[in-house]
């Protein structure tokens, strides 16, 4: 569903709680006074590098950041009065300079902070975001309620957007693009709630294209919560979506990419090469399978194996699902297959970028459109690179195992990715093979 680019919202804010931190370090810093400026400025650059980053609600008060706040400064107090001993032993921190410049600082900081998201929680309140509910009619008009009874949270539903115009009287419900576009221009929509599981494969386009209008998008829990939530909305458990063009990752996914893949290849060739000539020896040439994927974004790559199963023509290539019960085939390539020998070529296609170490894995052309049609969220999994291993093999998912299982999983990968999340999956999936190989 087409819906037209509009100019970015307009970012919260960061300037003023910028300041408050700067200022209160500055006032901490008096309990310097008699020391070197280098150490005031020092303090200044660890107070901000340190300052709590905001979270993803809007609607955020001193109580919640108080922790972090107090523990950020502590630390950098901390840190500054072991390197002054350390380079400077005669002047040295007294306690009573520590906890003076420590409990200043902390005292300024909180009550600068309070000040900014006081006044940020009541221009918010007083003009409160205009959003879209998202889902079937019955559920959409419910949540839609709720949230409308309580204006302190600072969003007001203004559509509800459905196929099908059913259920109890309360918001105009949307069901062409044509409206959906009336209704951003008209109330300047910046905020989209999804409120029943199935939105992700239903209205996926339409989420995805309200992403990239500049909404932000958010998942609500209509009943019991689906999922632990830190984040809540008018009582509802909700977590930020990110159904934008891509979920961007750091450099360090690929960097890891690079390294392990690249370190592993040279390690593993030895064994590849016997493979391959065993392969030449038992089942003749061509011991290298090459099959078009779907990777991130929709692109298609070309994804290499070791071959163990030659099918009969390139439509049965591209259209069956699953060979690892072929009864024609011999013991050797059984065995590349049991041990996953046979997928240590796609080292080379993580090198080269077309794919990742971990992530959802791909799929052929034929069976990602069939998926897509079929299971909520499987046209989702194409956020990230796809990988040799991911969160939903650790769990078991291979071969011809549940599709919408899949899905969640990877999905729920995606999500919640961390770089660190990537090295405990390829742990698991290291230890998995070892235990393989002995059994």
């Amino acid at each position: 569903m087409p819906v037209r680019r509009r100019p970015p919202a307009r970012p919260p804010v960061l300037l003023p709680l910028l300041l408050a931190d700067a200022a209160a370090a500055l006032l901490g810093s008096l309990a310097l006074l008699g020391h070197r400026p280098l150490l005031l400025a020092l303090l200044v650059a660890v107070s901000i590098l340190l300052r709590p980053h905001r979270p993803p609600r809007r609607l955020h008060g001193m109580l919640d950041e108080l922790p972090a706040v107090c523990g950020r400064i502590a630390l950098g107090w901390l840190g500054l009065a072991t390197l002054v001993a350390a380079l400077a032993p005669g002047q040295a921190l007294t306690p009573h300079t520590l906890a003076l410049g420590t409990a200043t600082q902390m005292t300024a900081a909180c009550a600068g902070r309070a000040l900014v998201h006081r006044r940020r929680r009541t221009l918010l309140l007083r003009r409160p975001r205009a959003a879209l509910v998202i889902g079937p009619a019955p559920v959409a008009q419910r949540v839609a309620a709720a949230i409308l009874r309580h204006p302190g949270c600072g969003t007001r539903p203004v559509g509800v957007v459905a196929a099908v115009p059913e259920g109890p009287d309360g918001l105009p419900v949307l069901t062409t693009g044509e409206e959906v576009q009336r209704a951003l221009i008209q109330n300047g929509v910046r905020d989209v709630l999804a409120v029943h599981p199935g939105v992700r494969g239903e209205h996926g386009p339409l989420l995805r294209a309200l992403a990239e209008s500049g909404c932000a998008l958010w998942e609500l829990d209509a009943d019991s919560p689906a999922h632990p939530a830190g984040e809540h909305l008018a009582g509802f458990a909700c977590r930020r979506l990110e159904l934008g063009p891509g979920r961007r990752t750091s450099p360090g996914k690929r960097l890891l990419d690079v390294t392990l893949a690249g370190l592993a290849l040279l390690a593993v060739s030895p064994l590849l090469l016997v493979c391959a000539l065993a392969l030449r020896l038992i089942e003749g040439p061509g011991v290298v399978f090459r099959q078009e994927r779907i990777g991130k974004d929709g692109r298609p790559f070309t994804l290499l194996k070791l071959r163990t199963h030659r099918p009969v023509d390139e439509t049965e290539s591209a259209t069956r699902w699953s060979v690892a019960g072929e009864h024609g085939m011999n013991g050797f390539c059984r065995f590349l297959r049991r041990h996953s020998l046979d997928e240590l070529l796609q080292l080379w296609n993580v090198v080269r970028g077309d794919m990742s170490l971990v992530g959802p894995r791909p799929e052929r052309p034929f069976f990602v459109t069939q998926f897509s049609q079929t299971y909520p969220g499987y046209a989702a999994r194409h956020r990230m690179p796809t990988g040799i291993t991911g969160l939903a093999q650790i769990h078991g998912l291979r071969g011809n195992t549940s599709i919408e299982d899949r899905a969640r999983f990877d999905n729920a990968y995606i999500d919640n990715w961390t770089l660190w999340q990537d090295i405990c999956i390829l742990l698991r999936t290291a230890t998995a093979l070892v235990r393989s190989a002995g059994s």
